[in-house]
Order: structure tokens, then C-alpha cells, then sequence
């Protein structure tokens, strides 16, 4: 992480007091993803990071494809998307998992990796941890090897990286 990628990023994450539910501080994204040079120096940061560690890119629905999307092309390699359930074709792996205000369920297909396939899984907020855990999960049953975890925004003190035990987790910026 580089201190300029932290500080760009930190200049353009909004606040949204009580959403989606009361009480939660909502850390909005948006003004990154709509100032192309202030995304553009996040994304070649990670990119700098794990250039010739990954063969290529997950994100999670969906601001995680907003992120993956654009990185993998960065760095000249593709994109899996893992979804929310029943949105993608054919046969899938799926897990259910908690979020910090409710549960949900991702899938992949059961052909996105090839075996032994190092994989970037891309978010934009570590919270609970819930979301990456069941991503890794996913990748490790289509029989890829999750080589580290992205994430653009850690909120530390939701102790996310507690159910990431024994994995390069990295984020740009921590609250």
C-alpha cells in the first residue's frame, strides 16, 4: 500500500449514517469509482502489489466487480464473477454466510478456475468477514488456490480478519 493510493482513497469514501439499517455508518465508494484518476492510482496500486502472484481476478458482487473488473484488465488477466444466488448459469458451487446486518448466499460456476489457478479475490469493504470466508470457500472448491484477499476499505473493528485466519489479507485503507 502505498500512502498516496490510502490518502486518495481516504478523500473520497462518504459517510451514510443509519444505512441500510439504523445505526450502521455506511462508507459509500462511489465518489472513487466516479473520479477515474483518483481510481486509477487505487487500482495500479494493487495491481503493483501482486503483479506475477495471480493468474487471475474474483470479485464479489457486486462493488467487488466494479473493483475486479477493472484490475484484472490492468494487470492482463481475466475476471470471475462470484454471485449472488440463482444469477449465473449451469451448475455452481454455492455457500450461505453472515452478513454484519443479515445473510445472503454467493455461487460460482463450477468451471471459473481451472485446477491450481491462483486467484485475487477483490472486495471493497472487509467487515465481518463473512463475505471473503465463503468467497475463499467457493474459489477452493472449483479446485483454484486463493493467493491473497484485496480489499479496499478495512473496518477493523468488526474483526473481519478473524475468519480469514492464515490468509494474505490486504486492504488500502483501515478504519
Amino acid at each position: 500500500m502505498t500512502d498516496s493510493a490510502a490518502q486518495v482513497l481516504a478523500a473520497h469514501i462518504r459517510e451514510v449514517a443509519d444505512f441500510p439499517k439504523p445505526g450502521v455508518k455506511f462508507k459509500d465508494l462511489s465518489p472513487l469509482f466516479r473520479e477515474p484518476a483518483a481510481f486509477t492510482t487505487v487500482l495500479t496500486d494493487i495491481a503493483g502489489r501482486w503483479a506475477g502472484k495471480v493468474d487471475i481476478v474474483a470479485g464479489v458482487e457486486a462493488r467487488g466487480f466494479i473493483l475486479g473488473a477493472p484490475l484484472a484488465l490492468q494487470m492482463g488477466l481475466g475476471f470471475v464473477p462470484i454471485r449472488k444466488a440463482g444469477k449465473l448459469p449451469g451448475d455452481t458451487h454455492s455457500r450461505s454466510y453472515d452478513l454484519e446486518y443479515g445473510q445472503a448466499t454467493i455461487e460460482v460456476t463450477t468451471d471459473a478456475f481451472a485446477a491450481g489457478h491462483r486467484v485475487l479475490l477483490v472486495d471493497d469493504v472487509l467487515a465481518t468477514g463473512g463475505t471473503a470466508a465463503a468467497a475463499c470457500e467457493l474459489i477452493e472448491c472449483a479446485g483454484a488456490e486463493v493467493v491473497g484477499i484485496e480489499m479496499l476499505l478495512e473496518l477493523s473493528f468488526l474483526h473481519g480478519r478473524d475468519k480469514l485466519p492464515g490468509r494474505d489479507v490486504r486492504a488500502t485503507l483501515v478504519d
